[in-house]
């Protein structure tokens, strides 16, 4: 399966980065790709074989899903790895891996997400919408640091 490589430099401690990429009541604040979407729920059990689940809604109320899935390897401070669960609504396939690492510079945090790419969107479409929620997640680690 085909892989794609996105990341960003989040200027905050790693601690508060762990802790609002981690934390339910953060990640309802940051987790979407764009302004017409939000993230009305999220349950999250950050360990090894732990499991989480992110609602996604369209702020107009025309579509939604929960974003699923099951940790396969956790480090703290420094790996998240998962697998994806099913998303039937919107036909993706489950199984696809997803890495997330993050490296402490000192000045900032080097996120770099990894992820097997779905053959439903473009490669430019995935890009950009993962690529989305990260710069929200920069943008809201920043401002509540």
């Amino acid at each position: 399966m085909e892989s794609l490589t996105i990341s960003i430099h989040v200027h905050a401690p790693i601690e508060k980065v762990w802790e609002y990429w981690s934390t339910p009541e953060h990640i309802i604040q940051w987790s979407h790709a764009s302004d017409d979407w939000h993230t009305p729920h999220a349950e999250n059990d950050l360990r090894t074989g732990g499991k989480f689940s992110i609602g996604y809604a369209a702020r107009d109320g025309s579509a939604s899903f929960d974003f699923t899935g099951t940790y396969t390897r956790v480090v703290q401070h420094k790996t998240i790895e998962y697998t994806i669960g099913e998303m039937t609504e919107y036909e993706l396939e489950a199984g696809r891996k997803v890495q997330v690492s993050f490296e402490d510079q000192g000045k900032y945090v080097l996120i770099t997400e990894t992820f097997e790419m779905e053959n439903i969107h473009t490669v430019e479409e995935q890009r950009s919408g993962w690529q989305s929620i990260l710069e929200n997640f920069k943008i809201y680690a920043e401002k509540n640091k």
